[in-house]
């Protein structure tokens, strides 16, 4: 069983920043892409970020200039840090990941976690 742990969240104020994290468990062979998606009621499952297990990453062109996605391999890890939080951030935060277990590969989501920000 393959499970993505999100943590972090929460309210932060406008202009704020945070952090969210993710940790994969499970018997797991190898993660390719890991990466954080975002969805705010009444619109759809967006991506946010991704970051390969080479570390190249790719960003939301609305998000780029405010964002870091980092992860540790070793730890299956994978971390999303959001300066200057905007009134268009609140959503839902999912993490992602394609892994393989034993043949082929998979995706897999965690819970997700609620970002709001308000002061």
């Amino acid at each position: 069983q393959v499970q993505l742990v999100e943590s972090g969240g929460g309210l932060v104020q406008p202009g704020g920043s945070l952090r969210l994290s993710c940790a994969a468990s499970g018997i797991i062979f190898n993660i390719y892409d890991m990466g954080w998606y975002r969805q705010a009621p009444g619109k759809q499952r967006e991506l946010v970020a991704r970051i390969t297990r080479s570390g190249s990453t790719i960003y939301a062109d609305s998000v780029k200039d405010r964002l870091t996605n980092s992860r540790d391999n070793a730890k299956k890890t994978v971390a999303l840090q959001m300066a200057s939080s905007k009134p268009e951030d609140p959503a839902v935060y999912y993490c992602n990941a394609r892994l393989s277990r034993s043949v082929g590969i998979e995706g897999y989501w965690g819970q997700g976690t609620q970002v709001t920000v308000s002061s």
